[in-house]
């Protein structure tokens, strides 16, 4: 299943402002107050549905995350993941995202469906916790990342693992089968092939 437009509109609780309602929409906004108003997360520490962009061919592709939390000098140090199906079966897509995912490698990220989460560390591929419990507070967040260092991929071991997370969400193009895909494609969940020179939601450095 991937993300569509429900033809109403909500409003957002990181902005305030009047948004599109889709299938995915109401997770988003659980999750994004679950990590404010019960794990200490300030509002401006996250963003909401930024693109990962990635090269495949020389054809730019971008996958939608739907949150990056990050430090107090604005390097993304986690993302949340919603999953629609089997938590578990998203762990090697999201640890790739974290490598690659600009201004990264992104050290840690949570995978949920807003029931069932697991917290991985994108360095080592490694589950670290299980269950919504797993979602680190924000101070206790800071404190895990005090001591990391971002290191870039190397050029050869980047393409590998873009062609790794290809294979996991490159199915997702294309796959709208009726009119009820209304979004603007900016807004969609599914991957898709950007111009290089469109302008696009990116992490401050």
């Amino acid at each position: 299943m991937h993300e569509v437009s429900m033809g109403g509109t909500l409003r957002d609780y990181l902005s305030g402002e009047e948004m599109d309602e889709t299938t995915y929409e109401e997770f988003r906004q659980v999750l994004a107050k679950l990590l404010v108003e019960e794990h200490g997360y300030p509002k401006e520490s996250l963003k909401a549905k930024v693109d990962l962009c990635f090269d495949i061919d020389g054809a730019e592709m971008c996958r939608m995350i739907d949150l990056v939390i990050s430090d107090t000098a604005g390097l993304p140090i986690l993302l949340v993941m919603f999953c629609a199906g089997d938590v578990g079966s998203y762990e090697r897509e999201a640890v790739c995202a974290g490598k690659l995912f600009q201004g990264g490698p992104v050290p840690y990220v949570v995978i949920t469906d807003s029931m069932d989460a697991f917290l991985l560390d994108a360095i080592s591929g490694k589950t670290i916790a299980h269950g919504m419990r797993s979602i680190p507070d924000y101070k206790d967040l800071l404190h895990m990342v005090a001591d990391y260092k971002r290191e870039p991929l190397p050029a050869e071991r980047r393409t590998k693992i873009e062609r790794i997370f290809y294979t996991y969400t490159g199915f997702l193009q294309g796959t709208c089968c009726s009119d009820s895909c209304s979004l603007p494609p900016i807004n969609k969940i599914e991957l898709k092939r950007m111009p290089k020179t469109e302008n696009r939601l990116k992490m401050k450095k």
